[in-house]
Order: C-alpha cells, then structure tokens, then sequence
C-alpha cells in the first residue's frame, strides 16, 4: 500500500504520522510545493518509527513523479482560516490549488482513490473529481465524520460518558449548514433526547456546527488538524482494511435524497472499493428542509467554482 498526502501543512503532517503509527501503508509520501519543509516532516517522522515500533517508510519530496503508483491520494493542501472566515472565504485560492494539486497526482496515479480534506470541503471534493473524471466510487470527502466527531465529544462533555456509547450521524454540507439527525443520537442505545433538554442538545448541535470557526478563534494564525487528520485516517483505515465501515463522507449524488449532480455529506459504505453504497435515510420533513438549505449552499458555492475552473 502506498499513500501520497498533499500538504505537508498541519492536517498533511499530521495524517501522515497517524498512517505511519497505525502502519497503514507500506510507504507514506509527503508533498509539498515549498522545498525542504516535506523533506525535513518526513525524516523527523521516519526516525520516530523504530520507536512506534512502526516499519512505515515516509518520504518528503516536491516532486509528484516520486508519488506514481500511489493507492490512495489523500488532498490537504489549502489555505487555512483565519478569524472572520467562513470556509467559503477560502474557495477562489483553494479552487486553485486543489486543481492544480490533483491534476498533478492524478498524472502518475490515474488508478488511486482520491481523499479530499481541503475546504471548503464539498466544493473542494467536486473540483477534483471534475480533475479527474473519476467516479464518486473513487473521489470523496472527510465530511460529516469530523462534524459527528465535534457533536458526539460535546455531548461527553454534557453528559460525563464515554464517547465510545455515543453514536450520531450528520449530513450535509460540512461546517454551518450540516444537517444534525438528532433523533439518531444515542447514548448505550438510550436516546439522547432521553438525557438531556432539547435547548441542551440545540446548543450543542449549534457548537459542532461552529466547532472549526471556535478553534481558529483560539489559534488566531491557523486552523484544526488533529480532529481533521484524524477523520480523514478513519476513512483511510476503512478502506484499507475493508472494513466497510458506516461513515459520513462527502460524495456526489446521483439521485439518492432527490438530487443529482451535487457533492454533499451522506452514510456510506466505505470499504475497499472505496463508496460501495449511499445509504439514503427516511428523513422527516425537518430533516429534509435542513437538507435543501444545505443542498442550495453547496449547489450556488459550486457554480462559483466551475466559473473559476474555466478561468
């Protein structure tokens, strides 16, 4: 198994010592456009292996022939947020970079599977299966996994539990328009309505969808990464391991929930065939209406990026 990650940024380091600590390929590339950054991440992560007891190969380089061949692409490459910024703020900058980045590793790795994390994220996983021309089966997003994250680590906070009971499952676009299906939350398969107010769980819904903008507050100069990269080997480890793993991922809808042609966060079924099956859920008619809101954000964000695509 060989892995290429694109950004050697935060998110980009960081996924690439998470593959290596859980051995998840036999070699781990890092790029970079900036000389000697990859190169430097990497030795540093490669000299830790003998004390994970890891046997990970990790290699830096600039130059995305070394990357051929490669399994898995995994996309982190973008600019951060800053305080004030909606991930929308991000997409003329990253809609170019993305392009560029995939169009590059899609020239020595035509067969991979194409991980996007970049944001703003469903527009980001669109741009490269346009690049690509790839099925959905092949090019998907960290979507609601990291939104689900954030939601179920605020209601162990709440409730004092582990967070291993709690199981929940958002879709939707990633970030301020994600659609929370509460009513699928529990907590050791007690309904979390069962253990907390309705205002409770509203403000706690409200936070997750929040819940990157309240880190680049604190950090002021940067963005999330460890909750990101974390999500985004989640994905990794489920394909790789086919282990057909139930995750929200961002992926193009051919008809399921009523759409076409729009990349949104919906269940699927990860394994190693990369999306092996949408799940569509039987939503109620709130559910639904939180769902075209999100729809129609990511639809008008979308059409920006194919304007900027042909420029």
């Amino acid at each position: 198994m060989k892995i290429t990650v694109i950004g050697a940024g935060n998110v980009g380091a960081t996924v690439a010592q998470l593959l290596a600590n859980k051995e998840l390929a036999n070699e781990v590339f890092l790029v970079d456009v900036i000389e000697g950054i990859p190169e430097g991440k990497a030795l540093d992560m490669y000299e830790s292996m003998p004390i994970l007891e890891s046997d990970t190969r990790i290699y830096g380089t600039t130059n995305y022939e070394l990357t051929k061949d490669s399994d898995i692409v995994i996309q982190t490459a973008g600019l951060a947020r800053k305080p004030g910024m909606t991930r929308d703020d991000l997409l003329i900058a990253n809609a170019s970079i993305v392009s560029s980045c995939i169009e590059q590793a899609f020239k020595y790795s035509p067969n991979a599977y194409y991980l996007v994390v970049s944001n703003p994220l469903d527009v980001m996983t669109y741009v490269a299966q346009q690049v690509t021309g790839l099925p959905r089966e092949k090019v998907f997003g960290m979507a609601g996994i990291l939104d689900t994250a954030r939601y179920r680590s605020f209601i162990s906070m709440e409730l004092g539990v582990s967070m291993q009971d709690i199981q929940a499952l958002i879709l939707g676009g990633h970030g301020d328009t994600m659609v929370p299906l509460t009513r699928f939350t529990t907590v050791a398969g007690i309904p979390v309505s069962d253990l907390m107010s309705k205002e409770k769980l509203d403000a706690i819904v409200a936070r997750a969808a929040g819940g990157g903008g309240e880190i680049v507050k604190y950090l002021k100069t940067g963005s999330a990464y460890y909750a990101p990269a974390a999500a985004a080997v989640q994905m990794v480890e489920s394909i790789v391991n086919d282990q057909k793993r139930i995750l929200p991922c961002s992926v193009m809808l051919n008809g399921e929930y009523g759409y076409n042609g729009v990349v949104l966060g919906v269940p699927v079924i990860l394994g190693k065939n990369g999306v092996e099956k949408v799940l569509e859920l039987n939503l109620n008619a709130e559910e639904k209406a939180l769902l075209q809101n999100s729809v129609d954000h990511v639809t008008e964000t979308m059409k920006e990026a194919v304007e900027l695509l042909k420029k």
